[in-house]
């Protein structure tokens, strides 16, 4: 029976408690429940299968707030999916923990808990007693920690395969006739082995220590992993061989061989995977690091009537703060004074500056572009919608993924097994084997061990993702994690943001309908009345002008009235731009262009009209098209099963109309920033696995609630940091790519597990002796190192395959390069 103390606001009168009381026992396994108005807080007796989550939802649902305290707990030591569910475990157990979760990428515990039940300083000797040390949270020493365990596993990697290479190849030369009679006149057969003795130690109490720290861990804890075989496998190799060498008349005739170069191949080849996990697990932290430094470090506040630089954390709401032209926004707030235009793209993830006058609300960590504003501030640290994303994406990282690597499933099972099995073997043979039945029993043992060591299946996954993120990066798909070539195989949901993802993420200059005049002549003059005009549709139009290669006359008179239009004298003629309203109170007839103008909206596109000396010249439009590919990527998405979906802040007319060139159905609009990854986590509790597409800021939470994110390469580096997969192109059609090669990758894997399973099953048994009986055929150790080598050697062309992998979209990284090109020099 466990007691808890929840603290509970909201609560005013006797009734109050009466309510709370009353949910809480009607919660199964609640034996007590006592709330206490005066102290605010709920004490509750409970048993299975009530828990403190239950307990606050019932709270929650009374309509009351608990109180529930969380912290972030960085954990070194853990290495795989076992080492997760085993911290996991051990938080879970500690009375007054709510919700723990565990990432192994970030390396971090993310706890909810009830304070007046439970302690940091207790959670942290709960990880202790797992076998694992906590840290306290400091991102710089994190950051160090990681690059230190990179250079360290490289050097370590290095110095183990120096070592290695001589002993394999000392090996080799006495299993080959043609070497043996040169090694035998230049060295005995046991000064070879003293060498290998020599060289192998190394290797194994230096190189690979870390195998054998982990692995005594989990055996002290009786939770025996990879680790545990690795070192219990290289350890039954190493001082089999040192007896072998030491005492050779203890084993059988034949027996007494050397398997040190098994012991060292155990270890580099691991500690080479190892490696390469480190790296391929992406950086995870560098997402939040990019996201702090949008934050400003100083504020221009107005203290005793003058403007004063300080330190961002000592800005209080109420402040009045200053913002020049090209400043960053240091905190969200309102506008007292000041008209400008401020690019908000990194929270909305539209490419057109908002413009803001008095009364409108600034956002910290956006962009002033012209203007000088002076604001109050409003909302300041923890509190500011900048933080609040930070806090969303490192949320999102640290909800546990549906996918757990399959290594790690069938270890939690196979490898207690093999250890159970290698001591029924030993047991067995000592019992009831032939003379000497010690040493039958050690060399069965042995075989068991050696045959059953995990090499085969500590590569059967780090070899294809490395091959498939290779191919993947020359197909121009990077894929920063590599799970996710496992896990975006089974997506069934495509979720597409639409600025700059499916959309170019820039206003063009669309369409130009002429009414009267001459083309050419009429957009000169409009682009040059737009030269003055701060409104970014107008630089819009002045690009497309100059895309054309149009000269823009000089203009005189220029006049602009907020919210219809512009005009200017160019050519001595009186031009006029602006929107319906505008011409209308010009008294401008626009019935010529009607139909144009509601064809226009419906696609999406903004139009403008143009007026020359009080006639109607031309109808504009500018619009945020869609991307190259876009409509082919989502056909083929579509047509291999996915269902497609956008999501996007846009109203949704627009949105529709957009969704309706790209073919898809489902259209997600009119969603806030910070309502994004709850989209997506709604459709992921209605059961869909989803990839979400994003490219900006904005879309960094949503990216990483994702079961996979798919970042556009030509977006934020935010977005690319939050994502798993990154389209180095801006083509959707390598998301086509991505899902057929994580397909195959998803195969390849299988198959290696199949080989690498398959083959232990069937050899375990022989190196076990069930021959024996039968044949007098007794599995050599050295044979079963063999095994255990071409078992590896498979693995690894197997996944080599994936090399042969094509494309299914028939884009290229060279067709994307010379594109952008090309687009780059019609920029210019």
């Amino acid at each position: 029976m466990q007691r808890i103390e929840i603290r509970v606001d909201g609560m005013s009168c006797a009734s109050c408690v009466g309510r709370i009381e009353k949910a809480l026992m009607g919660q199964r396994g609640v034996a007590e429940s006592q709330v206490n108005l005066a102290t605010g807080k709920a004490t509750v007796k409970f048993d299975q299968p009530a828990t403190p989550a239950t307990l606050i939802d019932l709270i929650k649902e009374a309509g009351y707030q608990p109180r529930v305290q969380s912290a972030e707990i960085p954990v070194i030591g853990m290495t795989c999916g076992s080492c997760v569910s085993r911290v996991e475990r051990a938080l879970n157990k500690q009375p007054g923990m709510v919700k723990a979760s565990v990432n192994l990428t970030t390396q971090k515990a993310f706890v909810e808990f009830l304070s007046d039940t439970l302690s940091v300083p207790r959670i942290h000797q709960a990880i202790r007693d797992a076998g694992y040390e906590p840290q306290e949270p400091d991102a710089n020493s994190e950051t160090e920690e990681q690059d230190r365990e990179g250079i360290d596993l490289r050097r370590k990697v290095i110095f183990a395969a120096v070592l290695t290479i001589p002993v394999v190849l000392i090996a080799m030369g006495k299993m080959i006739p043609a070497l043996e009679s040169l090694y035998s006149s230049l060295l005995p057969h046991r000064g070879w082995m003293a060498i290998e003795w020599l060289l192998t130690t190394p290797v194994l109490f230096y190189a690979g220590l870390r195998f054998f720290r982990s692995g005594y861990t989990e055996l002290r804890h009786v939770n025996p992993g990879m680790n545990s075989l690795v070192m219990i496998g290289t350890s039954a190799a190493y001082f089999y061989s040192v007896a072998a060498l030491l005492v050779p008349g203890f084993f059988p005739a034949g027996t007494a061989e050397s398997y040190f170069e098994a012991a060292a191949v155990i270890v580099t080849l691991i500690l080479l995977g190892r490696y390469f996990e480190h790296v391929a697990k992406g950086r995870t932290s560098e997402a939040i690091k990019k996201l702090l430094q949008l934050q400003a470090k100083t504020a221009r506040v107005i203290r005793d009537g003058e403007a004063v630089e300080v330190p961002i954390e000592a800005v209080v709401p109420g402040d009045r703060i200053q913002v020049r032209p090209g400043e960053r926004v240091p905190v969200d707030g309102v506008v007292e004074e000041g008209q400008s235009y401020v690019d908000e793209s990194m929270i909305s993830g539209e490419p057109v500056p908002v413009a803001k006058q008095k009364d409108a609300e600034l956002v910290g960590g956006t962009i002033n572009k012209n203007g000088s504003l002076t604001f109050r501030a409003t909302r300041v640290g923890a509190d500011t919608v900048l933080a609040q994303i930070i806090r969303m994406v490192e949320s999102a990282q640290a909800d546990k993924p549906p996918i757990q690597a399959l290594a790690d499933k069938i270890a939690g099972i196979f490898v207690p097994i093999v250890i159970v099995l290698a001591i029924l073997t030993f047991i067995t043979w000592f019992s009831f084997g032939p003379e000497p039945a010690l040493s039958f029993a050690f060399v069965t043992t042995v075989s068991v061990l050696l045959i059953a060591c995990p090499c085969a299946m500590g590569l059967a996954t780090p070899t294809a993702i490395m091959v498939g993120t290779g191919k993947g990066a020359e197909m121009g798909v990077l894929f920063r994690k590599g799970a996710a070539l496992e896990t975006l195989s089974r997506m069934d949901t495509i979720v597409l943001d639409k600025t700059g993802t499916l959309t170019r993420g820039q206003p063009e200059l669309t369409d130009f309908i002429l009414v009267e005049g001459r083309e050419d002549e009429v957009l000169a003059w409009v682009a040059a009345v737009e030269t003055e005009s701060e409104h970014p549709i107008g630089e819009a139009i002045v690009k497309g002008a100059r895309d054309r290669g149009l000269t823009l006359p000089a203009i005189s008179e220029f006049q602009a009235e907020p919210g219809y239009g512009i005009q200017a004298q160019v050519a001595g003629r009186r031009i006029n731009v602006g929107a319906d309203r505008y011409m209308r109170r010009l008294g401008i007839d626009l019935a010529s262009v009607a139909d144009d103008a509601v064809s226009l909206a419906e696609k999406a596109k903004s139009p403008l009209y143009v007026a020359v000396d009080g006639r109607l010249a031309a109808l504009i439009a500018v619009a945020d098209p869609l991307k190259n590919g876009s409509v082919e990527a989502i056909a083929a998405l579509k047509s291999s099963g996915l269902s497609v979906a956008m999501l996007t802040g846009d109203n949704r007319a627009t949105a529709e109309a957009i969704a309706r060139q790209a073919g898809i159905e489902r259209v997600l609009a009119e969603v806030l920033p910070d309502q994004k990854a709850s989209e997506v986590k709604r459709l992921q509790e209605e059961g869909a696995r989803v990839a979400f597409v994003g490219d900006g800021i904005n879309d960094a939470p949503a990216l990483a609630q994702a079961d996979v994110g798919i970042a556009i390469g030509t977006g934020t580096d935010i977005a690319i940091e939050a994502g798993d997969v990154v389209l180095m192109r801006g083509d959707l059609r390598g998301i086509v790519d991505a899902a057929a090669l994580s397909r195959r990758t998803r195969k390849t894997i299988l198959g290696n597990f199949v080989w690498a399973y398959g083959y232990n099953l069937a050899l375990i048994p022989v190196a076990a002796g069930v021959l024996f009986p039968f044949t007098g055929y007794l599995l050599n150790p050295m044979l079963a190192a063999g095994a255990m080598s071409l078992s590896s050697v498979f693995v690894v062309t197997n996944s080599l395959r994936l090399g042969r992998f094509k494309s299914d979209s028939g884009s290229s990284v060279e067709s994307s390069i010379s594109e952008s090109g090309a687009a780059q020099a019609s920029v210019s």
